[in-house]
């Protein structure tokens, strides 16, 4: 007991001495715990009583401080890692079976001969199909150290006899990229969906290779990163920017700012630069984006990022779990505060916090630019051009575009909760894989030309009916184009990968081709000669 309690005492014993706290709240504390223990009724879990107190205090603070258990903080860390220990396939759970969507290339899945398609009923002979078992715990059956092995029974269509294969496990790569290709004659499109471990190096691979192919301008999507490491979002920021650009600082009541610059260093200093962001866009995304904005480096597409600008600075406890304590906000370098304001404590506090951005679908913003009103002490002006950006927690776009919500129908909404449009999807390519394969001998040949017919979406339909979603013809064919969009897209990610996924999807996406409007029509120019422009 001695031993667990000292690194706190320590760490108490620092804060009394730095900040002069009372010393009879520490005490209280302790004595409510060891009264609580040794005096109540019945036994109780001393660890579940510090970690409950914990996270009370915690609750009291901001929507950020934390307290994650041991293997939450694992679990954590991993996304952003860059790699976990497993067999390399990715995989969705359909009607209580695993089916293998794409071994991951050149991983060891890959290796033994598993393809797009195979279903996995059993790891190490344990039934894992039809048993009701949860997709959490097939994971750590799959995962497990590097180059040990795994026995996993297979169903593949056409073969008649279950068939066997020994996985050596091995590093699996988290990838941050999602896409990168040319989206016309010298325009690239990256899009990062967090910031991890690799994400710089990937986006540098990424960009070279757009340039050989002859990119002069960028589209840099953003849109629903959540966020990740501060040094992935400086090392990006770094490729745009100039040498001793500040890209953003951090400053707190017990912690001194400091300041994060560009080396200089970068490959794409020059050309034109487009962000797309939107309301799920938040922390690193927001740093590289203001950094963007401040330094007039490009211009920003899309809607008003999340406002989650709040340095966290991990504590590890003892047993493995961890504080995360906001100790400093972030700031863009014209000064502007990137976390957007919360007020109250504990469960108001939080709920308030949840429910901003309903509160901001309900008041408009999503739809509509001239809905965002904001005082004259939140105006700013960039560094370079001078133009008018503004604070007041998240970052603003140059360019509004406004949410489509025309598409968007219950129905739609329900077809995609019973997972209809995926499980379609997944019926369609098992039936018609090799004929769809010896058909369209490439993407381009397969974006040009295939369409969802009549029968595909008959079958959707009746499926549908069986899942209980409930028909309405109005929302169905309101609905008809996007639902159409995305059966296509999952059949190019069955077929190929999430590179050409996003390449139907950013055909009807909005803000990608207001992104290309910006770059083709003179926009980009006359905002960065300081003339308001409005799409």
């Amino acid at each position: 007991m001695k031993y667990i309690l000292l690194p706190v005492l320590l760490v108490c014993t620092l804060a009394l001495q730095a900040q002069n706290i009372n010393q009879d709240a520490l005490r209280k504390l302790q004595m409510a715990e060891f009264a609580i223990s040794k005096l109540y009724v019945d036994s109780v879990d001393e660890n579940k009583l510090v970690e409950e107190a914990i996270i009370g205090m915690l609750e009291q603070l901001d929507p950020h401080s934390t307290y994650s258990n041991a293997e939450e903080v694992k679990k954590m860390n991993e996304p952003l890692q860059g790699n976990f220990e497993g067999i390399g396939v990715q995989f969705q759970m359909i009607e209580d079976t695993l089916l293998v969507i794409q071994p991951v290339s050149g991983g060891p899945s890959e290796k033994v001969g598993i393809l797009a398609g195979d279903r996995i009923t059993a790891v190490n002979d344990t039934a894992i199909a039809g048993v009701k078992m949860s997709t959490e715990d097939i994971m750590k059956r799959l995962r497990g150290p590097k180059d040990s092995k795994v026995n996993l029974t297979i169903v593949r269509r056409g073969i008649a006899d279950p068939l066997h294969f020994t996985v050596k496990r091995d590093k699996i790569p988290i990838l941050s990229l999602d896409a990168s290709y040319m989206i016309q004659p010298h325009t690239g499109y990256i899009r990062i969906n967090r910031f991890g471990a690799t994400t710089a190096e990937e986006f540098l691979t990424a960009m070279k290779d757009l340039q050989k192919k002859g990119m002069k301008d960028l589209i840099l999507d953003l849109q629903g990163n959540g966020g990740g490491y501060l040094n992935a979002a400086i090392d990006l920021a770094n490729e745009f920017l100039n040498q001793k650009d500040l890209i953003v600082y951090t400053e707190g009541r017990a912690a001194r700012r400091s300041n994060f610059y560009a080396k200089g260093n970068g490959n794409f200093r020059e050309g034109r630069l487009v962000v797309l962001v939107d309301e799920y866009s938040a922390s690193a995304s927001e740093i590289v984006t203001g950094a963007i904005q401040d330094w007039d480096r490009g211009v920003v597409v899309g809607r008003r990022t999340f406002g989650k600008g709040l340095v966290q600075r991990p504590i590890d406890l003892p047993d493995g779990s961890m504080i995360r304590l906001t100790i400093a906000r972030y700031y863009t370098p014209a000064g502007r505060c990137i976390q957007k304001p919360y007020s109250g404590k504990g469960d108001d506090m939080q709920e308030a916090y949840a429910k901003d951005l309903l509160d901001r679908f309900n008041h408009g913003e999503l739809m509509h630019a001239d809905s965002i009103h904001l005082p004259d002490s939140l105006k700013y002006q960039t560094k370079r051009l001078g133009r008018t950006v503004y604070g007041g927690g998240g970052i603003m776009p140059d360019f509004f575009v406004p949410m489509d919500t025309t598409q968007y129908t219950d129905y739609h909404r329900n077809l995609v909760a019973k997972g209809v449009i995926i499980r379609s999807t997944t019926g369609y390519i098992e039936h018609h894989r090799q004929e769809l394969q010896k058909k369209y001998k490439n993407f381009e040949a397969f974006d040009k030309d295939f369409e969802i017919d009549e029968a595909f979406l008959t079958d959707l339909r009746a499926l549908a009916d069986k899942e209980k979603v409930k028909f309405d013809e109005a929302q169905y064919q309101r609905a008809l184009p996007l639902i159409k969009t995305q059966l296509k897209a999952l059949i190019a990610r069955d077929l190929w990968d999430m590179n050409e996924y996003f390449q139907v999807m950013n055909a009807t996406n909005q803000s990608v081709q207001q992104a290309l409007k910006v770059l083709n029509e003179g926009f980009y120019e006359q905002l960065m000669d300081k003339t308001t422009t409005e799409l």
